[in-house]
């Protein structure tokens, strides 16, 4: 493509800077003028495929097979045996000379690489990585760590090269693969020895590779016959089919250098006897084919070779197929024409017919179009372009991006059809389109686009037209209007004025944190959609939350956005007071009754406090709940929490005095010894001041014998600080905590009694798990010290001791997967207890630790055997019907008993064929008097463990069985506590976890049956009985709101009585609490309007009606006439500003309907001050807006599209002169047309100079001649 340098307005101002001091207006005189240089005014563009050239570089990817994607890392494992190890110090491994090279070779390779010693001093190795890497890795380890042999092996000299391999390929494969070193002689040596160095297994392996490579190439043969290059078409045949046919005969593989390859070469390779017969067979259609053809010579010219080639040289072999006849094209690069066609005499007539059919075949030809009429060519994806194209799908069609050209390409006739119907297109185009360029500053775009291009969209579905606005990244201000002329000029002149109206607005911005933003935007944006429309003019911007930014923006008239500033700011300000935090421990077994029955409690905290509450997950080891709000709210909260806390447990609170400055030493590190104190007194609350406060007041929150031990605790712990402090650290594994602990801390609490020091152990959060800290004098820490040193040594001797426990115990400990072994070994530092395999009949158990968690788990195992010998059964009698509500929701009940009283407890197998008999004496948990209850095996609960364990834990079970009672409630009141499909009765059964039979409608009984156990079912008589209550008193409320008054209305004020969206009666609705009903459009009443509700309700309601009505009698409605081209600005962007407006001066405004005879006539009814004064008002704005639609019109007139209204246009910076003629030429020195023997060109000629398009003369030429897109 041609490069194509063009002039603008702004280049020609700077190259006319010199007249800064005149003003460039008509005729300018030229000794004044500075004259730039033909170099200077057109820059030559970069040479095609200047080196640094980004777009010269062809497209890598596109046309590239994209390959799957394979596991990239693998492990490979190797073993050096002892002989081998290069390094045999064994004192060392780990440390010495094999770690070093392994680090160095990791380094080097990237491959990670493990060593471990096997039992006969072998070397084992793992190295892991990416394949290459491993490859590499394994070969140094070899030749690094393993002692090295070295061998030879003879292969004749004329195999070297397949071991080698291309470019060494094969070679270098070899030496990975087995990691050895290859030596192959050089081909100037006459020996034919390769050395082969590396490990004796490598060494056999490459050994065995290569004399494979040989024993191959043993078996081949390859031929080399070189035959004219002419003649290879005949060996090949149409589409290599003989030549394959050939190689399939015979197994022989035969190469034929392609025709682009000027070589006469054919390699043929293969077994020897299958060479020798592939050759013989090609020298026989050599021979045939030179003494058969002979060949005759053509002209043609060299655009249509292309089309006797065909794509990728189909048409020639087509040709040879159907002829016999070769085709010789010369190269595509050379300038000749001639075609030689080679074949025996007979065939080679028809063989040229065809390759004259096929150079005529297909003809170019091109059309010429504006460039920016291409896209509407194309049409909305393609659909114009696709017409043509399925009708004509053999014509190639092609646009130049940026040049008024389209070509095409195909068959004579069809591309004929195809030029006739784009013309027609063009055309039609023409005709009934235009556009218009405009510059608009690169930062009102984003603006004029609007959120998801609702601007610009409706701009263009409005209009009809096509909008382009440049992206960001093109630096440009050019927008580019295409579409209908109307249209087009429409538009041009809406974007105009949204740019002068966004000139004329202001920004501010605010600072508002960024954990606030999604508060005041709301759920779905809710609520800034509500400060939106408050607002309607006032653009509002939140930062991209990724950004971590504080500035909101707010754009608008500046009036609009001081008073948006304000109100988010008053938001701002309720939400940094409601946002409030405070902390609350409470214990976690109290955090379920905090909730309630399905949130109840939590719930009614929430909304009577106004606060936002948080609890942490079940799963969670906090105990702290979360209070968010005001401030006082969220202390009103909080001491309602710890009032349910404190009825439900025995809880003291108490405050402590100690000095501010010892408060972060008795926390401690992360709070390990404030927590210690917590642990050992039962979980108590210990809550410190903030830091900063200065308050010396430590409060203790628990149980109250807990809290009084906490306080002397802490009481002691600080006047030690103040005393004496000492701290010390001592290592120990996890494992061994909870045995230096003991059961129920007495281990620890005896050093503790004994030493004097507080012993604290890290917590599950901790990083450090090994690290325990002493704390307190110097010398009860030295003490405690050395006594816990004594026993973690003690831990670490490792003994193994057996005892002997009964078989038919052994089930027991290993049952529940091991459960009661893994709690010995916890317990008792990590000691491992095994049991003989079952069937073995052996009664000793091995036990293997330290001595003394040896010795307690021998004593715990010891106990639970006696515990199991010791045990009784009990028996239970309870009907199986009830034994499902006895096991609870996911046996949580009988779960709770076992654990309890040390129990087991085993519930019969269900007996459903009894079930249905059962049905008919029992009814809701009770046994009718006249059926007897007989005991069933189904009905046997058993309960085994101590005997005075049992008798407990059988009292517990009783005390499950649910009890029926009725509950007196009137037959009419039934199905108000049912509730709606049930919601009622469901939500009593789950709040009090009871079942209630309500009976059924027709037997109209006034007894409800409340099924459960006693204490629930007295919970549920209860709450049934206040649910009665409070049904009759809604019952009375209801017979009270059913007073009724009709008042009569002249139906013309129902719509202003109604308002806009019901606002009006809405608001009488809410302020009297009364139902209102207006006649529906058949009624015969038309007047009446029907009020209910409490009588004094329903009175007042009556009046401000009545009111209403007066004050709608007094209204009077009048006409102003308002120029129409103002009306859209006064009613603004979907009517919110005039609606503002009649919400200011309580007036309702009406507009004339599109197509009035009136379009100027506006409606202003209501009171008579109010409807003079938004008149007023209403012309004041009309005034307003009219010098702004004056000035757009005057500005209008000048900012015509140059390409139909004239070349300058009076803003081309005064080129034209004042009678509006032909702009004067420009001028440059040093041009290429001044040199000698050139002669300058005539910018009137249209031979020089031609028109671009369909020839149609423009109504005035522009300065800058033709438009370029």
């Amino acid at each position: 493509m041609s490069s194509v340098a063009v002039l603008t307005p702004e280049s020609f101002a700077e190259h006319r800077s010199g007249l800064k001091d005149q003003e460039i207006t008509g005729c300018v005189p030229e000794d004044e003028a500075y004259i730039p240089t033909y170099l200077e005014a057109f820059p030559p563009l970069p040479e095609k495929g200047a080196p640094g050239e980004k777009a010269g570089e062809p497209a890598p990817a596109w046309g590239s097979r994209i390959r799957p994607i394979k596991a990239s890392v693998i492990t490979q494992v190797f073993h050096v045996p002892l002989e081998e190890r290069r390094y045999k110090d064994n004192s060392q491994f780990g440390e010495g000379e094999e770690a070093k090279v392994c680090l160095d070779i990791m380094q080097r390779t990237g491959a990670h690489i493990e060593l471990s010693l096997a039992k006969d001093q072998g070397l084992s190795i793992m190295v892991t990585g990416k394949l290459d890497s491993v490859m590499k890795a394994r070969k140094e380890i070899v030749a690094r760590l393993q002692t090295q042999a070295s061998a030879t092996v003879a292969i004749p000299k004329e195999h070297h090269r397949f071991v080698i391999g291309k470019n060494g390929e094969k070679m270098q494969e070899l030496e990975l693969k087995t990691a050895t070193k290859i030596a192959i002689p050089r081909p100037d040596d006459p020996s034919a020895n390769i050395r082969i160095t590396g490990t004796k297994e490598g060494i056999e392996k490459a050994r065995h590779e290569i004399l494979l490579i040989s024993a191959e190439q043993d078996k081949r043969a390859v031929e080399r016959l070189s035959l004219e290059k002419v003649f290879h078409p005949f060996i090949a045949g149409a589409h290599n089919r003989l030549v394959q046919e050939l190689s399939q005969e015979t197994g022989a593989r035969i190469s034929i250098p392609p025709p682009s390859l000027p070589k006469d070469e054919i390699v043929i390779t293969g077994e020897k006897e299958a060479v020798a017969l592939a050759l013989n067979r090609i020298r026989a259609i050599y021979d045939d084919k030179k003494r058969k053809t002979t060949t005759i010579s053509v002209e043609v010219k060299k655009s249509q070779h292309k089309y006797i080639i065909g794509p990728k040289g189909n048409t020639l072999q087509e040709i040879l197929e159907t002829t016999g006849v070769s085709v010789e094209m010369p190269p595509l690069d050379s300038g000749s024409e001639t075609i030689i066609l080679r074949g025996e005499p007979d065939k080679l007539g028809p063989a040229l017919t065809q390759v004259y059919a096929k150079a005529k075949s297909v003809m170019v030809v091109e059309v010429t179009a504006p460039a920016w009429l291409h896209r509407f060519i194309i049409g909305k994806k393609g659909q114009n372009i696709g017409r043509i194209t399925q009708q004509l799908p053999r014509v190639h069609i092609e646009f130049t991006d940026g040049e008024e050209r389209i070509s095409l390409e195909g068959p004579t006739e069809e591309v004929e059809q195809a030029q006739a119907q784009i013309q027609e297109i063009i055309k039609d185009l023409l005709v009934r389109m235009d556009y218009t360029e405009v510059i608009i500053d690169q930062r009102f775009h984003r603006h004029l686009i609007g959120k998801n291009g609702a601007n610009i969209n409706r701009i263009k579905e409005q209009y009809k037209v096509s909008v382009r606005i440049p992206q960001d990244s093109e630096r440009s201000g050019l927008v580019r209007i295409e579409g209908d002329p109307k249209g087009v000029q429409l538009a041009r002149r809406e974007l105009i004025e949204m740019v002068q109206r966004m000139e004329n607005e202001r920004t501010k911005d605010l600072i508002v944190e960024q954990k606030f933003h999604r508060t005041i935007i709301g759920q779905k944006g809710e609520k800034i959609k509500e400060v939106r429309d408050k607002f309607p003019e006032v653009i509002i911007n939140f930062p991209d939350p990724a950004q971590k930014s504080d500035i909101v923006q707010l754009r608008g008239p500046k009036n609009e956005v001081e008073k948006c500033a304000k109100f988010l700011q008053k938001i701002i300000a309720d939400l940094i007071e409601n946002s409030f935090s405070i902390s609350v421990p409470i214990f976690k077994q109290f955090h379920k009754n905090i909730i309630g029955k399905g949130g109840a409690n939590i719930k009614k905290i929430r909304e009577e406090t106004n606060t936002k509450i948080d609890l942490p997950t079940e799963n969670s080891n906090s105990e702290m709940i979360v209070i968010t709000g005001k401030k006082s709210n969220c202390e009103a909260a909080r001491d309602r929490i710890l009032a349910i806390q404190r009825e439900l447990a025995n809880i003291k609170e108490t405050e402590v005095t100690i000095p501010a400055k010892l408060h972060n030493s008795l926390i401690g590190s992360k709070g390990c010894l404030v927590r210690s104190v917590m642990e050992d007194c039962g979980g108590v609350h210990i809550h410190f001041p903030s830091e900063g406060s200065g308050s010396d007041k430590v409060t203790i929150r628990g149980p109250a014998g807990e809290v009084e031990k906490a306080k002397k605790q802490l009481l002691q712990l600080a006047e030690e600080k103040q005393v004496n402090n000492f701290t010390a650290e001592l290592q120990a594994k996890p494992e061994y905590h909870k045995f230096l602990i003991g059961r129920g801390g007495a281990n620890i609490r005896r050093v503790r009694d004994k030493t004097g020091a507080r012993i604290i152990f890290p917590s599950p959060d901790d990083t450090e798990q090994e690290l325990i800290t002493i704390v307190g004098k110097e010398e009860a820490v030295r003490l405690a010290q050395k006594e816990l040193e004594s026993l973690v040594k003690n831990l670490d001797d490792v003994v193994e001791d057996s005892m002997v426990v009964d078989v038919r115990h052994h089930r027991h400990f290993v049952c529940r997967r091991g459960q009661v072994l893994r709690e010995l070994a916890e317990e008792y530092g990590g000691v491992a207890v095994s049991f003989p395999r079952t069937g073995a009949n052996s009664q000793r158990v091995t036990l293997k630790g330290a001595k003394d968690c040896v010795d307690a788990a021998k004593k715990r195992i010891q106990e639970i055997i006696e515990d199991l010998e010791s045990q009784v059964s009990v028996e239970v009698v309870i009907p199986q019907r009830h034994h499902r509500a006895i096991m609870g929701p996911k046996g949580c009940r009988i779960q709770y008993i076992t654990r309890e009283h040390e129990v087991q407890i085993k519930f019969p197998e269900r007996d459903d064929s009894s079930a249905g008999q059962e049905a008919s004496p029992h009814e809701n948990g009770e046994v009718s008097p006249e059926a007897e209850f007989v005991p069933r095996k189904c009905d046997t609960i058993v309960i085994s463990g101590r005997a005075e364990k049992c008798e407990p834990a059988k009292a517990a079970l009783l005390a499950l069985v649910p009890i029926t009672e009725d509950v007196e409630v009137s037959y009419e009141l039934h199905r108000y506590i049912i509730g709606q499909k049930g919601s009622g009765i469901r939500k009593m059964m789950e709040e009090y976890e009871v079942n209630i039979w309500v009976p059924q409608p027709e037997k109209q009984l006034d007894v409800i049956k409340v099924t459960g156990l006693v204490a629930n079912v007295e919970r549920a008589k209860q709450g049934l009985l206040e649910r009665v209550k409070e049904l009759q008193a809604e019952q009375e409320d209801r017979a009270l709101r059913s007073f009724k008054v009709t008042m009569s209305v002249d139906p013309k004020f129902h719509p202003k009585i109604i308002g806009r969206k019901g606002a009006v009666i809405s608001q009488i609705r809410k302020d009297h609490d009364v139902s209102i009903q207006f006649p529906d459009k058949g009624d015969e009443q038309q007047d009446l309007i029907v009020i209910s509700g409490y009588e004094r309700n329903v009175e007042e309601a009556r009046q401000a009606i009545q009111q209403l009505v007066a004050e709608l009698q007094e209204m009077v409605s009048q006409d102003v006439h308002l120029d129409p081209r103002t009306h859209a600005r006064i009613i603004g962007a979907r009517g919110k500003a005039i609606r503002k407006l009649m919400e200011e001066f309580k007036v309702d405004i009406r507009f004339p309907q599109p197509g009035s005879d009136e379009p100027d006539k506006v409606t202003v009814m209501g009171l008579p001050e109010t409807v003079d004064n938004a008149i007023d008002h209403l012309l004041n704005l009309e005034e307003e807006y009219m010098l702004s639609v004056t000035e757009t019109e005057t500005l209008a007139a000048y900012m015509k599209p140059p390409s139909r209204y004239g070349g300058g246009g009076g803003g081309a910076g005064g080129l034209d002169d004042g009678s509006g003629g032909p702009a004067k030429g420009f001028v440059v020195r040093d041009a290429p047309w001044n040199a000698s023997g050139n002669k300058a060109p005539d910018m009137s000629s249209a031979e020089d100079f031609p028109t671009f398009g369909t020839g149609v003369a423009p109504k005035q030429t522009s300065a800058w001649g033709p438009k370029k897109f």
